[in-house]
């Protein structure tokens, strides 16, 4: 059960603003610059209104924790509906979207405010020096919504409950809102989680995507990095830039980590023996596989069955 959140069991410093009508209360928390969270609770019985001015250079993530709530925009010409274990994105670059909350009775929601330069800057170490808004993305506008996982759920309700020293507070929270991040675009099926909204360039992420695929459907004998950069139609130094960029680690790293946790799974599911595992990612020696495996484990693969055979 969630437990109701107080200012006082927070330990919020000045720079938290609050806005507090007795049992409803709003909570801003800033993290840095561009990044901010919303805390909003409602325990009376009727509904209340919170509002946040937000200029069109943010995305905003709505999460409804527990209750329903509705999200008011453009002088309430048009509203969304964000209800209980529910979740919104949106972002529209040509237009403001202050939030304009309607929290119902009994309701949480927490919101991540984040600007679209420290958005992007998550997909790509360059954010600073990349113009990633062209002409046709600028007009673009975007609104999703989806059921939050229970692994979400967690997050955010570590969100709320947290026990920790105010002076670690912030970055307490900074950590789950990364966290929760991460879990909302490897799991969200209506945003594509392997590219950033705001690459100039979508045919490009399209190849470094295939790129992916490519070595994983041939990680037994991949290609090397020239045949894979002339299969996808990319230079060789695009194929290496891109795919550090969108995926955050080199080809062949991200293949080796890809094939230890393929080889892991195989192994736990006890119907395959060692030597054929090996086989299965690529290596035509039992003694290098096991070499690789205890590298990335920590542990060989003989070893890591029988530990898995004892705590059964």
């Amino acid at each position: 059960m969630i437990r109701i959140i107080l200012n006082k069991q927070i330990g919020f410093k000045p720079k938290d603003k609050i806005k507090n009508n007795g049992k409803s209360t709003m909570i801003e928390i800033k993290l840095e610059k561009g990044f901010f969270v919303l805390l909003s609770k409602n325990e009376t019985d009727d509904i209340q209104h919170f509002e946040k001015d937000i200029d069109s250079q943010f995305i905003q993530f709505h999460f409804c924790i527990k209750g329903s709530s509705r999200f008011i925009f453009n002088d309430s010409s048009y509203a969304f509906d964000v209800l209980d274990s529910r979740h919104m994105l949106l972002y529209n670059t040509l237009k403001k979207l202050p939030v304009n909350l309607e929290l119902r009775s009994k309701s949480w929601v927490i919101s991540v405010i984040i600007s679209i330069e420290k958005f992007h800057s998550l997909f790509s170490q360059e954010a600073a020096y990349i113009p990633f808004l062209s002409d046709e993305n600028k007009a673009k506008k975007y609104y999703d919504d989806g059921q939050t996982t229970p692994q979400m759920a967690i997050v955010l309700n570590q969100i709320l409950n947290f026990n920790v020293n105010s002076s670690i507070k912030n970055l307490y929270v900074k950590g789950k809102v990364y966290e929760l991040l991460s879990l909302f675009f490897n799991t969200n099926e209506g945003v594509e989680n392997e590219k950033c909204p705001f690459l100039i360039d979508e045919d490009y992420v399209q190849k470094i995507k295939k790129a992916k695929d490519t070595v994983i459907n041939r990680m037994a004998e991949p290609p090397s990095l020239q045949e894979l950069a002339d299969e996808v139609g990319l230079s060789l130094k695009k194929l290496k830039e891109g795919f550090k960029q969108i995926y955050g680690d080199s080809v062949f790293s991200f293949l080796f980590n890809y094939k230890m946790e393929f080889a892991r799974k195989l192994l736990e599911t006890n119907t395959v023996n060692v030597n054929e595992v090996g086989l299965q990612v690529g290596y035509s020696t039992s003694s290098h596989f096991i070499a690789a495996f205890k590298k990335k484990f920590g542990i060989t693969p003989k070893k890591y069955v029988q530990s898995l055979n004892q705590n059964k």
